[in-house]
């Protein structure tokens, strides 16, 4: 049950104030209570970005451009999507620079395997003429 008593109200943030995602000391990652880790947004997201491994470079544009932190790196490499806190924004689909890419949205309900072999080609580089 929420203790409405304790929320912070948007009154009190200050502009341009960020919620923090740790309390105390960071390398025991002790969450905020305003952390998005305790709160799923998987129930209403409509697209979502599914990955394939196929043609990444690993350049982690993905990784940095992902407003959520939903996109999670491992070792310098791509990792796995958080699809508990994934919004299904797209940007992540949007910075990734391979063609055909390696982050794709579909439809939430729709399943990686079918996903893969619905990817989309590689496009062709229209010539000036």
């Amino acid at each position: 049950m929420v203790d409405e008593h304790n929320l912070l109200g948007w009154s009190e943030f200050e502009a341009g104030a960020t919620l923090f995602s740790f309390e105390g000391d960071r390398a025991n990652n002790v969450f905020h209570e305003n952390n998005s880790i305790k709160h799923s947004v998987a129930d209403w997201r409509v697209l979502k970005p599914i990955y394939n491994p196929a043609g990444c470079i690993h350049c982690q544009f993905c990784w940095i451009g992902c407003p959520d932190t939903s996109i999670v790196a491992q070792d310098k490499r791509f990792g796995y999507i958080d699809y508990d806190h994934c919004k299904g924004c797209g940007l992540c689909s949007s910075v990734c620079p391979t063609n055909p890419k390696s982050l794709v949205m579909f439809p939430n309900q729709m399943q990686q395997e079918e996903a893969i072999k619905a990817w989309p080609a590689k496009e062709e580089k229209k010539k000036e003429q």
